[in-house]
Formats: structure tokens, C-alpha cells, sequence
């Protein structure tokens, strides 16, 4: 059995609250006031039990993708089903992300974009 239990995963970001705004809206998840403030804010979805925190990093050098001197060192893979994907990208994109890399007309099963603060995520095609 394992001793630590999966907490909450973190960004670095230049200012918490729109990057929290962001994911929230894109998940539709809300941001928990009670446990936020200027350098720390968490999302959480709607049962309360996954979260996603966002830590004030003010010199924050966002990741190249792809690139070999400016790793991503993490990403975040949003799954999506198939017929929902091109509505998924208008949302990410009017909420602030910018596509990276398409799908390459279907032969791939991801689309890569940056968040408003520069982390690399993928909507990923998954049938549910």
C-alpha cells in the first residue's frame, strides 16, 4: 500500500488568478476562495476532490515546445471525445490558449496548445 496519497499538481504562473480563471472556465471547474490568495489559487471540480493550484512565479521563463534546451518538463493531457474536438479548440482558444500543433488532419490523436502563461497541454481524443 502506498504511504502518500496524490495531492494537488501545480503551475508556476506570473499571476495565479487568471491562470486559475482560465483552467477553471476550460473544466468547468471553480476557483476555492478559501484556499487562494495573490501567490497561491486552487480550482477544484465539482465533487471537491481534484485540484489544480497555481503558485505566483513573477520571473517565470515559460517552457519551448518541443525544444531540447527549454523542456516542457510537465504538460497536462485534457481528454476530449472525438466528435467534440474541433468545439473544444474554439473554447480553449476564446478563453485565452494558443494552438501549437494540430492533430495533422486526424493522423495524430492530440492537439498541442499553450495556456495563457505559456504551459504546453494536449486536448486528447478519447472515446468515453
Amino acid at each position: 500500500m502506498a504511504i502518500p496519497t496524490m495531492g494537488v499538481v501545480v503551475l508556476d504562473c506570473p499571476d495565479t488568478g487568471r491562470l486559475a480563471d482560465f483552467y477553471a472556465r476550460m473544466l468547468g471547474w471553480k476557483v476555492d476562495e478559501s484556499r487562494s490568495d495573490r501567490t497561491w489559487t486552487e480550482v477544484v471540480d465539482e465533487s471537491g476532490r481534484r485540484r489544480l493550484a497555481f503558485q505566483e512565479a513573477p520571473g517565470l521563463v515559460p517552457p519551448e515546445w518541443p525544444s531540447g534546451e527549454h523542456s516542457q518538463q510537465f504538460h497536462l493531457d485534457l481528454d476530449v471525445p472525438p466528435a467534440r474536438i474541433d468545439e473544444a479548440e474554439r473554447e480553449v482558444l476564446a478563453l485565452g490558449a494558443r494552438l501549437l500543433q494540430d492533430d495533422g488532419g486526424g493522423e495524430r490523436g492530440f492537439r498541442v496548445y499553450l495556456d495563457p502563461a505559456g504551459h504546453p497541454f494536449c486536448l486528447c481524443l478519447v472515446d468515453r
